[in-house]
């Protein structure tokens, strides 16, 4: 058996695509055009990468794009009077910190002062209460991308066993809730999980969010499962330099599984894409306007 791939750029695309079109159709028919504030503190490299690359595709969609480059040593004050600012300008509908912040200031106190219907990353402790709960709230992108991928490849997934490895707050906690609101029969497996490849064997899906260099090898995976792989390590190259590699180890799950994100190329495009779905919804409900049911959760 050889896997499906999933490829997450090509639905990326796709998500984006839709995004463009439901802009054009609120500035048309509503005369409202969905804006997006990144606040990017410091000079971290990937951090500029990133915001680069998310300003350039809010722009694509027709979006408009509000960039606010911090100093590394900007104070709390400072940094929670431009929250403030933003979260009262109504040509913003959603705000994203980029993460990680300098040492010196509180992540948690940053994030849970932006308007909980202006987190568009969906990590305001209202938002994570609310999908908690079963409720309407902001989703963070990366979970919401790889469910967008199952529901696509799978259709419904109702019944289905699925157990992710890692629990952290961005991916691991609301991809499960996320699962558990499709139906899914979830597990939530760690670092102290007893006979990690025995739980991870009886998974339909598989979504791997831990953070270590193809940590899970083919022998894991049920055969026919489906593993989704949201790792980004980067290695040693054979042939010198270094490579992207994801939690999984591909060549050994993609002789077992039925189908497979890459990495590069798989769960990675759809974090930005989702951004800008998080976006459109946003400015929706700030409107009273009905929301493009297939760009959420």
């Amino acid at each position: 058996m050889t896997a499906t791939v999933i490829d997450g750029k090509a639905f990326a695309a796709k998500v984006r695509a839709q995004v463009a079109t439901h802009v054009e159709r609120l500035r048309h028919d509503h005369g409202v055009t969905p804006g997006l504030a990144v606040v990017l503190v410091g000079e971290d490299p990937a951090s500029q990468v990133y915001v680069r690359s998310k300003g350039k595709m809010t722009v694509e969609v027709g979006m408009t794009s509000f960039e606010h480059k911090l100093a590394a040593h900007v104070t709390e004050a400072e940094l929670l009077a431009l929250i403030a600012q933003l979260n009262n300008d109504p040509a913003v509908h959603g705000i994203l910190v980029q993460l990680p912040l300098p040492g010196h200031l509180d992540s948690d106190l940053v994030i849970n002062a932006i308007d909980p219907a202006k987190d568009v990353d969906g990590f305001h402790i209202s938002n994570v209460g609310l999908l908690a709960t079963g409720q309407k709230a902001m989703v963070p992108c990366t979970p919401l991308g790889c469910l967008m991928m199952l529901r696509d490849h799978h259709g419904s997934l109702s019944g289905m066993e699925a157990v992710i490895i890692g629990r952290s707050n961005i991916v691991g906690k609301p991809m499960a809730q996320l699962l558990l609101g499709d139906s899914c029969t979830v597990t939530i497996a760690h670092s102290r999980t007893r006979n990690l490849a025995e739980v991870v064997r009886r998974a339909d899906i598989v979504v791997a969010a831990v953070g270590r260099a193809q940590m899970v090898p083919g022998g894991w995976i049920k055969p026919g499962a489906t593993v989704i792989d949201v790792g980004i390590n980067r290695v040693d190259a054979p042939q010198g330099g270094t490579r992207l590699v994801g939690d999984v180890d591909y060549d050994s799950c993609a002789q077992v599984a039925g189908a497979i994100t890459p990495v590069p190329g798989g769960v990675g495009p759809m974090t930005i894409a989702c951004l800008l779905a998080n976006t459109i919804t946003a400015c929706c409900r700030a409107h009273g306007l009905p929301e493009p049911e297939a760009l959420t959760a």
